[in-house]
């Protein structure tokens, strides 16, 4: 059984294209059509007691319904785990519904990467679902984060990225000193080329301080408690040698800078915080298109949640999975990354009439731009897909976030194809939901330059 999905715009080479937002919406009305609908809540927990819940309302249980209410429930969940992120989901009102889930978020089923990677290796456990009544469900525990916005004394902030460190010092807010230092951190299996690494560039931001009163980082990867849980910058690193050496490396550099203030977060959120700061403004969601899809979130009250904005596998396209692209890492179909990086440039392109081979996607990404800049209509109509999918996804993220401003960064958004994501994104959100009032924006100069190590340096109060 399927729903009625009528978009008013279609991606010009992926018209299969499904708006997760206008599928959800569908189901709802569905729901609120029905006399027999009944509640179901959610409560989403981690080992250390943050819990995140949800609630709403799905289709009587039997027949064809239950195809639907799972579909609704699971993508929701999907969404849900990377964007806020735990290992113990806990479901009220729909026992059949929590069953499925457990079988599907299990080690032999269709989503044993999530049951795994985020359950094991991000929260320490493999993921459970569980049914219970609603009394049994634990209470919301979603703290947010108290970092940034603390731009007093003498403070390094440095961000690590897969192919160069940046790092800058400040003395009261001001940048005194910023550089890039080009490093290959993704095969190294040695951990101290990584600590060693950091350290360098923490000394030579330093020489040019009095002193160093605090010390913020950010980096791609997921960070608890300025724990390492997952990074892909660390990949080369064996299982052993990560555990001993790198899980806590920044406790290990702390150390080494006599125990100052010292925060690490994900890069995705520093970028967010510096987009908030530069535009003065909260309630940014920021989502940069560069070799996957990374994402970050300030609140209303101009805070860090302490969640995983991992929007890299949320799910966006709601078309039947036989029908769409699939993700080959988690293996999952329809997810962000799929849609907002280069490779979704480069899954684009053969549509687009382009025959690029076995080239990598970065390079593939530029011969796309370079035929942009020359007004072909190939590349164009590539830039305006992403853009279609943007608009439409920028709905659905407002389903979940509390958007005011929309942060767009990533090479992927660069020059003109950039401003034509930018155009189609803004004309979808007009026309089918113009209830949104979202604005749309990329950083100035200033915070291209030195917002990102302004941010991080911000995050430890003194």
């Amino acid at each position: 059984m399927s729903l009625v999905i009528r978009p008013a715009f279609r991606p010009v080479l992926d018209p299969g294209f499904v708006p997760a937002v206008l599928w959800n919406r569908a189901y709802q009305a569905k729901v609120k059509a029905s006399t027999a609908s009944r509640p179901i809540d959610l409560a989403l927990s981690r080992v250390d007691g943050t819990t995140f819940r949800w609630s709403g309302r799905v289709l009587s249980a039997g027949g064809a319904n239950d195809v639907l209410t799972l579909r609704y429930i699971e993508r929701l969940f999907k969404f849900l785990l990377w964007q806020k992120g735990g290992c113990r989901l806990w479901v009220a009102g729909a026992p059949e519904v929590a069953a499925s889930l457990a079988a599907i978020y299990s080690e032999t089923g269709s989503r044993s990467f999530d049951w795994d990677f985020i359950g094991s290796k991000i929260f320490g456990e493999p993921i459970t679902v569980n049914a219970v009544d609603f009394a049994e469900l634990p209470e919301a525990n979603d703290s947010v984060m108290t970092l940034g916005r603390n731009l007093d004394g003498c403070r390094i902030g440095f961000d690590l990225g897969g192919s160069d460190r940046k790092c800058a010092a400040m003395i009261d807010g001001e940048v005194v000193f910023s550089e890039e230092v080009v490093w290959d951190p993704y095969f190294q299996s040695d951990p101290n080329y990584h600590i060693e690494g950091i350290h360098d560039s923490l000394k030579r931001a330093a020489a040019h301080l009095p002193r160093v009163d605090a010390i913020g980082g950010s980096s791609a990867g997921v960070y608890v408690n300025n724990e390492v849980r997952a990074a892909s910058l660390f990949r080369g690193v064996s299982p052993e040698d990560f555990e001993k050496h790198i899980r806590r490396i920044f406790f290990t550099l702390k150390e080494r800078w006599n125990n100052i203030p010292f925060e690490v977060v994900n890069d995705g959120e520093v970028t967010a915080l510096a987009g908030s700061m530069g535009l003065n403004a909260n309630q940014v969601l920021g989502v940069a298109m560069g070799t996957s899809e990374a994402a970050g979130y300030v609140d209303a009250q101009g805070h860090i949640k302490p969640w995983l904005d991992e929007l890299a596998f949320a799910p966006v396209d709601f078309r039947e999975p036989a029908d769409s692209p699939v993700d080959e890492w988690s293996g999952d179909h329809g997810c962000g990354a799929l849609y907002f990086s280069q490779q979704a440039v480069a899954r684009l392109a053969p549509a687009a009439g382009f025959d690029f081979g076995k080239m990598p996607f970065p390079e593939q990404l530029v011969k796309i731009q370079e035929a942009m800049n020359v007004g072909d209509t190939r590349a164009a109509s590539i830039y305006e897909t992403i853009g279609c999918y943007f608009g439409y996804s920028i709905a659905h993220y407002a389903d979940f976030y509390d958007i005011a401003n929309l942060l767009i960064l990533g090479r992927v958004t660069s020059g003109e194809g950039g401003n034509m994501i930018i155009h189609e994104a803004e004309t979808v959100l007009v026309r089918e939901f113009p209830e949104l009032q979202i604005k749309l924006v990329v950083p100035d100069e200033k915070t291209k330059r030195h917002g990102q190590a302004v941010a991080a340096a911000s995050l430890p109060p003194l």
